[in-house]
């Protein structure tokens, strides 16, 4: 099914460029110092997936040779959230660009990175940062047909930076507000992200054995889509997992001792203030009864109207309170908006060092760095420890006076103005429960493992820090299957992470079955179909009727009510009339587009790209997710669902398992023959064997090269 899922693209490029480097025009050269990568220190090692394992001798060489490979293999994606990193999107996608680059230059970057970047980032990081710039520059230069806005390149580690401070603005949720006051509407946007996760330690599996199930729900290509990836050097480094296309370290993955996941989670970072203003005196506020003047500056934004004419430059004011970032509603009145993420520049270098991690002890080190705004951590590692964290960071704010923090705060009094935040130590986390187990998949994080082991109380925390309020599909479907083994298999797991089943206490079934069970169901015109749902046994398997009927009616129904993903937590609220008239359309489509009454959940969904295509199950909300957009002849096809799957095995203090599954392949470019050759196994739920052991990978390789 169709649904919202991503309810601002223009400024989504939050999640992915919290992996990325940037673009810039001229800016100085925090380079010069450093000495040039020599290339054969490097060694691409393709495996018969095409998935590259670089080496190198020191960590910068490694992460030039990452730059390079994912340039080989996407380097269009790579520059286009290249571009949207430091104001120069409007140059290459007009409008929507100017949008972004609009939200960078409001929120500062530039100036925090000038202002951080000698003093707050270790020379360690930075040389690394060098030698991914020195990789992607060195790209670039070779292949100057593949680059899409003239001038662009060379960039610089600078430039990076201020690009990373733009994204995890982003990912704080601030794209949102800042919006919101442009347009004049000031509910916070609802951005809902899914993921799950899941780890087991030695109480809970068969064998005594670690396991860590990764598997973000992401789009399945573009921008926001997952690029896999082994980055080892002799300094350390030892770890495959996955990144967004332009990532100088991978986000989520696992090294030999350790691995971790991420998940969305929905805390609230950002805050918008009205500001008090003078009845005469232009741009001048009220602050603790005394009046302060508004800084003002503007914002120069190139867009790119037609392909045919260069760029016009537009400019927009932006000023700056007491409170930060301030912005001028269309209605006249100023609104400042406050968060942590735009203070901090450390965020990509947090990721480098949960990367180099060997021990909890490292990886605790690496994240209590707080220096990127949101996430849930779960991790696991070959020492038996599993964790579970509620990573966020949340302004402490005034309680006094019960402030609605969701909403817009008043600006005029130092009340409103926080200056701290919750260290990471108060924020909700399971370490090691009795049970053996820990999960999430956007679900409360006051509930983690099985209910003995939850013994965090939410009432224990202030009332604004916005945690998820309860389950979804996902988390009640772990929570209906789990107690069914007393101990859990390697293959168990897989079972739990690749099912396809609502729950039986899915709010969203139950919200459907008054129309199924009810005096609507006995339509004459549509009570075949109605009886076929009715009987839906709720696994979106490529061979169930009922879950096609499902499909079509549910796809209907979202598309004309414009419904959000949420409505499969909360369930759906319709009109008998719609419920009907959806029923007769999935009734028509199947007649018009596959002339028959009946048809299977996998003649209507379909797992494509280019002239390859899969039956594929699944629905949205579920273990095995997916979420539908049109396709062609009366198809559809999945463009957000399990965008990447890691399944770690650690036993005996060892690694012992590592495998993975893409949608597509490693390569984004049509005719590598990388480019669908994992969508069999994507359709079939099957994962393909990883290793991080050097000989093997040589002894298999497809080929080994140097990036040059």
């Amino acid at each position: 099914m169709k649904v919202k899922y991503f309810s601002t693209v223009a400024f989504l490029a939050a999640f992915f460029i919290l992996q990325i480097s940037s673009l810039a025009q001229k800016a100085p050269l925090p380079d010069e110092k450093f000495e040039k990568i020599n290339t054969q220190n490097i060694q691409i090692v393709r495996d018969q997936w095409g998935v590259p394992h670089i080496y190198g001798k020191t960590d910068a060489e490694v992460a030039y040779g990452l730059a390079w490979a994912n340039a080989e293999d996407d380097f269009s994606t790579m520059q286009e959230l290249l571009l949207a990193g430091i104001g120069r999107a409007g140059k290459y996608m007009g409008k929507e660009g100017a949008v972004r680059d609009f939200l960078s230059n409001a929120l500062g970057s530039k100036e925090l990175a000038i202002s951080k970047y000698e003093t707050d980032l270790s020379p360690q990081f930075k040389k690394y940062l060098n030698g991914y710039v020195q990789g992607i520059n060195a790209y670039a230069a070779t292949h100057p047909k593949e680059v899409k806005v003239k001038g662009t390149f060379p960039i610089t580690s600078f430039d990076m930076i201020k690009s990373y401070v733009f994204a995890l603005s982003v990912v704080s949720g601030v794209a949102g507000s800042v919006s919101s006051i442009v347009d004049g509407k000031f509910d916070k946007l609802d951005v809902p992200m899914g993921s799950n996760s899941f780890a087991f330690n030695s109480n809970k599996t068969t064998d005594g054995s670690q396991i860590l199930v990764i598997n973000p729900h992401q789009p399945v290509e573009g921008p926001f889509s997952w690029y896999e990836a082994h980055l080892c050097s002799e300094e350390g480094l030892n770890i495959l997992g996955a990144m967004f296309p332009g990532g100088t370290t991978i986000f989520l993955g696992a090294n030999e001792n350790l691995g971790w996941a991420h998940t969305y989670n929905r805390m609230d970072l950002v805050d918008v203030f009205k500001l008090e203003m003078h009845p005469d005196k232009k741009l001048t506020y009220k602050f603790d009864g005394e009046w302060h003047e508004l800084k003002k500056k503007k914002a120069r934004l190139k867009v790119k109207i037609k392909k045919w004419l260069p760029a016009i430059t537009v400019k927009k004011d932006i000023y700056e309170s007491k409170y930060g970032t301030t912005l001028e509603s269309k209605n006249g009145n100023f609104y400042s908006v406050r968060f942590w993420a735009n203070t901090d520049i450390r965020g990509v270098e947090q990721m480098y060092w949960m990367n180099k991690a060997s021990n909890f002890e490292e990886f605790q080190k690496a994240i209590h760095m707080h220096a990127t705004p949101r996430y849930n951590i779960m991790y696991a590692d070959k020492d038996d420890n599993i964790f579970y964290l509620n990573y966020a960071k949340v302004p402490k704010r005034d309680t006094t006076e019960r402030y609605n923090w969701k909403k817009v705060v008043p600006g005029n009094t130092s009340k409103t103005l926080w200056t701290e935040y919750h260290p990471l130590d108060f924020m909700p986390q399971n370490l090691n429960p009795e049970c053996g187990y820990l999960f999430n998949c956007n679900n409360s994080p006051f509930n983690s493992s099985c209910p003995s082991d939850n013994k965090l109380d939410p009432n224990d925390y202030p009332y604004y820090m916005g945690f998820e309020p309860g389950e979804n599909n996902r988390s009640e479907r772990f929570m209906e299957m789990i107690p069914h083994y007393h101990k859990v298999s390697y293959e168990d797991v897989k079972d739990i992470k690749f099912d396809k089943h609502y729950p039986q206490t899915s709010t969203f079934i139950e919200s459907v079955n008054k129309y199924t069970y009810g005096k609507v169901s006995e339509n004459p015109d549509i009570i075949e179909s109605v009886k076929m749902m009715r009987e839906w046994d709720r696994e979106a398997d490529i061979e169930s009727e009922g879950a096609a009927v499902y499909l079509l009616t549910f796809q209907y129904v979202f598309d004309k009510m414009g419904f959000s993903d949420r409505m499969f937590m909360s369930g759906v609220k319709i009109e008998e009339p719609l419920y009907v008239e959806a029923v007769k359309y999935a009734q028509e489509h199947i007649k018009k587009y596959f002339n028959k009454d009946k048809v299977k959940l996998g003649d209507v969904q379909r797992h494509v790209r280019g002239n390859v295509e899969y039956p594929i199950g699944g629905f949205p909300d579920m273990l095995a997710a997916n979420y539908n957009k049109p396709y062609k002849d009366g198809k559809f096809q999945p463009y957000v669902g399990d965008s990447y799957v890691e399944i770690v095995q650690y036993k005996d203090g060892k690694l012992e398992r590592l495998e993975t599954l893409h949608p597509f392949g490693a390569s984004a470019r049509p005719n590598s023959p990388h480019y669908t050759d994992q969508m069999k196994l994507y359709a079939e739920q099957e994962t393909k064997v990883m290793t991080l052991d050097k000989e093997e990978i040589f002894k298999n390789a497809e080929r080994i090269y140097h990036p040059e």
